[in-house]
């Protein structure tokens, strides 16, 4: 009995030992199929980006009362319009012409421009005083180019009146716009007038380009 207890005892040895090396196998095996699955999963990678850089434009008028020097101006110091012939002082039925050109600033967007006039004087000369507006070619403002230009206010309408229509303008100083106005005293204005004095003043309203 105590060779087969023995015998018996060995046999388990020999089984527990199998087990052992079949688990530590196993381990090991798992072990090995976990590094596998950490390299399939791991990669290089590598990134590609792209920025932009933008600008704002600039839109400005400038004015002149000759067509030739222009400048920029605010409504605390507008240009100076020049009424011809200035020679002498209105009277009833006497016209006078003045040239204002617009264009749009060096290295300024385009646009267009339209014309308002701020004359709200009910008394005094201004309440007598006609006017016209006419676009005209080149920079000559008398009875002839107002006539063949462009009308925008018809002679004759009360200074409070503005045109509706906006004109073109260039970019970067390109394609001036020269307009003529006409001021006139009827020939029946009244005796009050005489000795009247009147300042109307007219904004030229530039809006930049759009899309």
């Amino acid at each position: 009995m105590t060779g087969q207890a023995e015998t018996r005892r060995q046999r388990r040895r020999i089984q527990r030992s199998r087990r052992s090396r079949r688990v530590r196998a196993l381990l090991a095996g798992g072990l090995v199929l976990g590094v596998g699955a950490s390299v399939t999963l791991a990669a290089w990678n590598d990134s590609e980006y792209a920025s932009g850089s933008l600008t704002a434009g600039t839109f400005q008028l400038e004015g002149s009362t000759d067509g030739v020097d222009f400048s920029a101006s605010d409504s605390g110091s507008p240009h100076s319009l020049s009424f011809s012939p200035a020679s002498e002082p209105l009277f009833p039925g006497s016209t006078r012409y003045a040239l204002f050109s617009v264009r749009s600033a060096e290295a300024s967007l385009g646009g267009d421009v339209q014309v308002f006039s701020h004359e709200e004087n009910t008394t005094g000369l201004g309440a007598h005083l006609t006017y016209g507006l006419s676009v005209i070619e080149g920079t000559a403002c008398d009875a002839d180019t107002f006539d063949a230009g462009t009308t925008l206010v018809e002679p004759g309408s009360a200074l409070s009146v503005s045109p509706d229509a906006a004109q073109d303008l260039g970019a970067d100083q390109t394609a001036p716009v020269n307009y003529c106005l006409e001021l006139h005293l009827p020939s029946d204005a009244e005796n009050e007038a005489q000795g009247q004095t009147a300042a109307p003043s007219w904004e030229f309203l530039g809006t930049s380009v759009s899309g």
